[in-house]
C-alpha cells in the first residue's frame, strides 16, 4: 500500500494529445510568420528583423524544451541545470553581440 502511495506521489501530470496538437500548431504559426517575415524586404532591411527571428527562435525553443521534452513537468532541479547554463550560454551570445557587433 505504501508503494502505490509513493509511487502515486511521484507521477507526473504530463501533456495531452490534444495540449500537443496546440502546441505544434504555435510552433507552426510562429515558423510561417518567421518566413513571411523574411519575404519582407522592408523588414529584413530594418534593424528590428534580427531581434525579431531571434525572440521567435527563442521561445519556439522554449515550447520544445518545456513540452516535448517535458521538462515542465519534470522535477525542478532539472529545470535548473538545464536553466541555469542556458541563461549563462545566452548571456554570453548577447555579451559576444555587443562585442564584436561592430566589426
Amino acid at each position: 500500500m505504501s508503494n502505490d502511495r509513493a509511487h502515486a506521489d511521484h507521477t507526473h501530470e504530463h501533456p495531452t494529445w490534444k495540449q500537443y496538437k496546440w502546441v505544434a500548431l504555435w510552433l507552426f504559426v510562429i515558423t510561417v510568420i518567421e518566413v513571411w517575415a523574411y519575404y519582407i524586404p522592408s523588414f529584413v532591411a530594418s534593424k528590428a528583423f534580427v531581434p525579431a527571428l531571434l525572440i521567435m527562435s527563442a521561445v519556439k525553443f522554449t515550447v520544445v524544451v518545456m513540452f516535448y521534452m517535458h521538462l515542465k513537468y519534470d522535477h525542478q532541479i532539472f529545470r535548473r541545470l538545464f536553466g541555469g547554463p542556458l541563461l549563462i550560454a545566452g548571456a554570453t551570445v548577447v555579451a559576444f553581440l555587443f562585442l564584436f557587433g561592430k566589426l
